[in-house]
């Protein structure tokens, strides 16, 4: 679907530190492989550079201090449905106070652009504010992106998975402006809630990850304190037949990252003619003869996709 040079050279827009998937999916990209150059990272739905922060502390870990990171779109620009987005305790998840990273917004854009000039491909895993931003600001460029999206709800969710509405799909329906922009002015293939919500991180992978150096053991960590958070065993794990029982969390921003990247074990695209339409402050999605043809992924193996991302993040650092 793309060609070797573009698939080796990626750039990640994250809203990392809320929900840990996206560390998850940083984490794995980190460990991809030795010729992966990531030419940017920039975050969204900021606040104050805390999460570009949170990034830089990642890439400290890892020795990857090369690898350029920006802020971006940030709460007080009023662009989200909700005023405040709640971060984890810094104690219990990333075990001290990690320092903020400031910048003008014009230096993600720049950023953003750049990659997109070089050819990257550009994995989108928070709200699309940025990608949104810097159409206004350059306008086309987002047709010239090899894009990839994390969000969408065209068809629902199968049996034995969280009935969850379209309400749920985070990505897109926090900026909902943002999103009905970028995927009207851009060729994306994206990879919906309904199938990211057969992904598994387990606490069966808690052992492995606690012995793949300190990347790993943050990781372990994290996971840990987000199962005593969010309780996904005893609620999804009990509830949804084609999760495994010991479900921490789902891996959205990873496997759509692995797609962006050529992981295709089990993996089915479609593509559809996509309609798009608001109702109350919601944006849906649906198929129809006057849609824009957009591409979607359809269906996934999830259990093997498990083992994928676990086998990428803990071949290395140990």
């Amino acid at each position: 679907m793309e060609s070797p040079s573009v698939k080796n050279k990626i750039h990640l827009d994250t809203d990392l530190g809320g929900d840990i998937d996206d560390l998850c999916a940083l984490a794995m990209l980190l460990r991809w492989s030795d010729d992966l150059q990531i030419s940017g990272i920039t975050t969204v739905a900021e606040a104050n550079g805390r999460r570009a922060g949170y990034v830089q502390h990642v890439l400290n870990l890892e020795g990857r201090n090369e690898i350029p990171v920006a802020a971006g779109a940030d709460v007080s620009q009023e662009f989200y449905r909700y005023p405040e987005l709640g971060y984890p305790d810094e104690g219990r998840y990333w075990a001290q106070s990690i320092p903020t990273r400031t910048n003008e917004i014009e230096a993600a854009l720049a950023l953003l652009k750049q990659s997109i000039e070089q050819g990257a491909t550009i994995i989108a895993i928070g709200p699309y504010t940025n990608l949104y931003l810097l159409d206004l600001q350059y306008p086309g460029i987002l047709m010239e992106a090899n894009l990839y999206l994390m969000g969408g709800y065209v068809y629902p969710i199968r049996p034995g998975y969280p009935n969850w509405s379209n309400e749920y799909d985070w990505n897109i329906q926090v900026d909902v402006r943002s999103a009905r922009h970028v995927l009207e002015n851009s060729k994306p293939v994206m990879i919906p809630l309904s199938v990211t919500v057969e992904t598994a991180l387990r606490r069966a992978h808690v052992e492995r990850l606690q012995q793949a150096g300190p990347l790993g053991q943050l990781l372990a960590m994290q996971a840990e304190a987000f199962a005593v958070d969010e309780k996904n065993e005893s609620g999804i794990g009990e509830t949804c037949p084609g999760l495994p029982r010991d479900i921490i969390n789902f891996q959205h921003d990873p496997l759509a990252c692995a797609i962006a990247q050529g992981w295709d074990e089990g993996v089915e695209f479609e593509t559809v003619p996509l309609v798009l339409e608001e109702k109350d402050g919601w944006l849906h999605e649906r198929i129809g003869t006057t849609g824009k043809p957009v591409q979607i992924v359809t269906k996934i193996d999830g259990p093997r996709f498990n083992e994928f991302w676990l086998d990428k993040v803990t071949k290395r650092g140990s």
